[in-house]
């Protein structure tokens, strides 16, 4: 797995490097097919933002969030992908199982 951590108007400080790893983490035990993460963290005036691709074989996994304090958005950013991997991981996962039970009986 490629983690790169970029920041615009921001210096990317080993505590924040970690802290980013450490909410990431969770979202690679939960699914560890992932090929390649890409945070970019901005500061614009009073408005804190991240964004996060993921890269999983067949889709890339995008989302972004903004708040006054920039852990906070990292927090919330890190539950919405963790949201949005578990949802692909079951759609991987489940290989039609279900349509069985669908079968109209004759």
């Amino acid at each position: 797995m490629n983690l790169s951590i970029s920041g615009h108007h921001l210096e990317v400080t080993p505590a924040l490097r970690d802290y980013v790893t450490q909410k990431l983490g969770r979202i690679t035990r939960h699914f560890d097919r992932v090929i390649d993460i890409k945070v970019f963290l901005t500061v614009d005036k009073l408005v804190q933002k991240a964004e996060i691709n993921i890269h999983v074989p067949g889709k890339e996994i995008f989302a972004e969030s903004s708040d006054a304090d920039l852990y906070a958005a990292i927090d919330t950013l890190a539950d919405k992908l963790d949201r949005q991997v578990l949802k692909y991981k079951a759609k991987v996962n489940d290989h039609g199982h279900d349509a069985m039970k669908h079968v109209p009986a004759e």
